[in-house]
């Protein structure tokens, strides 16, 4: 995207020019100054950080003696510089003429000011620059002055060409194409078709790019015009400058949470996927996709190597993580948690909670420590990417769903409705689980029969696999104690993931709940007698035969003395033990902190007027005292900020968010807030209020979804992902002969 000059009467945008671009300075007395010069009247009311974002001014308005060339093809601004050259009347010569920049008028004595101010800034430059530099400082200064001599035409034309190899890679990221997939092997292979880097290549020669064709002209026919080590180590470069520009406004927020997913699958091996939640210098909360972290050792290496990850090769202090969560299952789940536990154990403040964008019930099933819990979820995931395959297949479960619910049409259409919307990542997940079983297994028999031949071979063996573990008493009743018991975490995790004022109350309903389960666990006989006879009826309907699993006879052979029956032996070894680690789970993921911390989201004006304007969260801020700016002024702060609210009438709707509160222009009149909430929002408990929060995550899911894991790359993965991140080819190139600057000797050698 190309920058355009902010000066008034300025039409050049960096596209159409070699003119450096600069961005408004952050310092606010500095960026003060550019807007006054400018005399533009619309930039008056705009942040420094705003415009430093978005507003540029070309090196035209600045003069020569402010201008560094630090080498032939970067140019930096000094410190003090200031834009002074402005072109303020002619437009004047053309009054019918549109002005998009319109030039404020300067009253007579904001014209004397501004000469005052100017004459004090001559006077006082020189004894400051003669104070303070040194001559060693003069020496560097005089250097960085010298007029550097131009790029050569043999520079230049090496510089246009790695931009332009640069540019295919990053076309290759965006759109999800392998560079390589014809080719896998650089030393020797039987592929004739060229790769699709090559192809790429190819086609821009084609189009006309002139760099390229020059450059190859001359190039033997079979050869491959960019060996593969070139690629990956460009290939390595890009990916290191987008990910640069997201911890850049990681950085400047200062706070951020750890959010990692579930493993991934690339040729290389297990790899961990690493997001970053932080709240930007808009005061906008993100969550966006930074790396991938090889997933091969034990928990102890791999918890040191995430923290140098994130200090050494992220530039984060991990004295500023507030929060973390991890989206895990199956057999990996004990290794993440020992990573959480050490993470926390280093780090008391990087508080461990559960995921946002992952049910609770979803959460805590996924938790739990037991191999036939563990079976459920794999299978219900396989059921639904069986049925997210093709709409006949939808078609197929739903007419499944008709013929079990003939007499009950509105609960066919609420089952037909779930199954459309991810039905697997919902909070009610096994209470529908158990309402769709007959209805899924009826059809998975039907697919497997294949009587009319309308399903291949392939989907006719899934739905076998799948029809199998259906049909298999263990699962049944595993599913039916999975819905019992997480019916007590039901509504507390639908109120976790839903507005502010909802999970404040959840925050104080845990011990209710806490309560609940006790007295289930209490009282276990009884319940377990009739969560059973709810699996024996379901089986029964199925054509299940109730019995103990066949592994245990087989663990046992030689101590079983007595018949085992089928309720003794799921109580002992099912009921009891998830109803226990549903329990310790809680108590994990929500500690006395994490709760201290949820509770103080009655700051929120809505929140507020909810409770009468009688809170008190001095008791709990404790925790945050080292984040705030003036903790000794906090009562005071907290004070006046619910006697702000409290007069408002109730007719007027107040901020019901934290991202709603931070956005208020007036919330930076009480800096203490401001930076609580700041903290609080990047709690991953808390839901992404924005849908753009989530598109990380979910072209993460995309990529996994459509790239086959042979054709899965880290570094591309990273670069579809954050397809929107803003890049600079000069930076890619500076950054590529710096790191490899024997590839730029051998590109000069070959092309001489």
């Amino acid at each position: 995207m190309p920058n355009f000059c902010a000066a008034p009467n300025c039409t050049r945008k960096s596209t159409q020019s070699d003119l450096a671009f600069f961005r408004f300075p952050r310092d606010p007395q500095r960026c003060k100054l550019w807007v006054e010069n400018c005399r533009r009247a619309d930039l008056e009311d705009k942040t420094s950080d705003q415009l430093n974002k978005h507003y540029r001014l070309c090196a035209k308005h600045f003069e020569p003696s402010m201008i560094c060339k630090t080498s032939p093809y970067r140019t930096v601004l000094k410190d003090t510089a200031i834009p002074t050259i402005f072109d303020l009347t002619s437009h004047l010569n053309n009054p019918h003429s549109r002005h998009r920049k319109r030039i404020k008028e300067l009253t007579e004595e904001e014209i004397r000011k501004i000469k005052e101010r100017r004459l004090e800034d001559a006077v006082e430059q020189p004894q400051i620059r003669n104070e303070n530099v040194t001559g060693e400082d003069e020496e560097e200064m005089r250097k960085n002055n010298e007029d550097i001599p131009l790029l050569t035409a043999e520079e230049k034309e090496l510089r246009d060409y790695l931009k332009s190899l640069f540019e295919i890679i990053i076309v290759t990221g965006k759109q999800n194409i392998p560079l390589n997939f014809h080719v896998e092997n650089e030393e020797k292979s039987e592929c004739f078709t060229p790769s699709n880097f090559q192809a790429l290549l190819e086609y821009r020669i084609n189009a006309g790019d002139e760099v390229l064709r020059k450059r190859f002209e001359t190039t033997a026919v079979n050869a491959e015009y960019c060996p593969f080590t070139q690629q990956a180590q460009m290939l390595e470069v890009c990916e290191g400058c987008v990910r640069e520009e997201l911890l850049h406004e990681a950085r400047d927020g200062r706070f951020f949470s750890i959010v990692t997913g579930d493993l991934v699958q690339f040729p290389e091996g297990l790899y961990l996927p690493i997001f970053l939640r932080f709240v930007d210098s808009n005061s906008c909360l993100r969550e966006e996709f930074i790396e991938f972290l090889p997933f091969e050792e034990d928990e102890e290496v791999l918890t040191g190597k995430l923290v140098n990850l994130i200090i050494e090769k992220w530039g984060l202090d991990m004295e500023c993580c507030r929060g973390q969560a991890h989206v895990a299952s199956g057999v990996f789940v004990r290794k993440i948690k020992s990573i959480a536990a050490k993470l926390m154990e280093k780090y008391p403040m990087a508080i461990y909670t559960p995921c946002s964008t992952c049910a609770l019930n979803v959460y805590l099933a996924n938790s739990l420590p037991l191999s036939r819990v563990q079976v459920v979820m794999s299978t219900l995931k396989k059921v639904d990417s069986f049925f997210s395959r093709s709409p006949s297949l939808q078609t197929e479960l739903e007419h499944a769903i008709s013929i079990f619910y003939q007499g009950n049409n509105e609960k066919a259409n609420d089952l037909k409705e779930a199954c459309r919307l991810k039905w697997t990542e919902r909070h009610d997940i096994f209470d529908l689980a158990v309402d769709l079983l007959e209805s899924i297994l009826l059809c998975m028999d039907s697919i497997h029969d294949n009587e009319d031949c309308r399903w291949s071979d392939q989907l006719a063996n899934d739905a076998y696999i799948i029809s199998e573990a259906l049909s298999d008493f263990e699962f049944v009743v595993t599913l039916v104690v999975l819905k019992n018991a997480l019916s007590f975490t039901r509504a507390f995790g639908k109120n976790l993931q839903g507005m502010t004022l909802d999970v404040y109350f959840a925050a104080n309903s845990l011990t209710a709940v806490l309560h609940s389960l006790n007295e289930v666990l209490d009282n276990i006989e009884v319940y377990h007698e009739f969560w059973f006879e709810e699996a024996v009826n379901l089986a029964a309907a199925m054509e299940i035969s109730v019995k103990v699993p066949r592994l245990y006879f087989r663990k046992q052979r030689a101590e079983v003395t007595v018949d085992i029956q089928p309720e003794g032996y799921f109580k002992e070894h099912l009921t009891i033990p998830v109803v226990g680690h549903v329990m310790q789970e809680l108590k994990e993921v929500f500690s006395e902190n994490h709760l201290k911390a949820l509770k103080c989201l009655s700051l929120v004006p809505a929140v507020m007027r909810q409770l009468k304007f009688n809170t008190s969260e001095e008791n709990n801020a404790d925790m945050y005292r080292n984040d705030l700016p003036n903790p000794d002024t906090l009562p005071a702060e907290l004070h006046c900020w619910r006697i702000k609210w409290k007069h408002r009438g109730k007719e007027i709707s107040l901020p019901s968010t934290i991202q709603e509160t931070l956005q208020l222009s007036e919330v930076k009149f009480f800096p203490n807030v401001h930076a609580f909430l700041k903290v609080l929002c990047t709690l991953p408990v808390l839901r992404l209020e924005s849908p753009k929060c989530e598109t990380a995550r979910k072209r993460m899911n995309a990529y996994l979804a459509d790239t086959p894991i042979n054709q899965r790359s880290k570094s591309l993965a990273l670069l579809n992902i954050n397809y929107d991140i803003k890049y600079d080819l000069d930076v890619m190139v500076d950054t590529y002969n710096k790191l490899y600057p024997e590839r730029e000797t051998e590109l000069e050698v070959t092309d001489s």
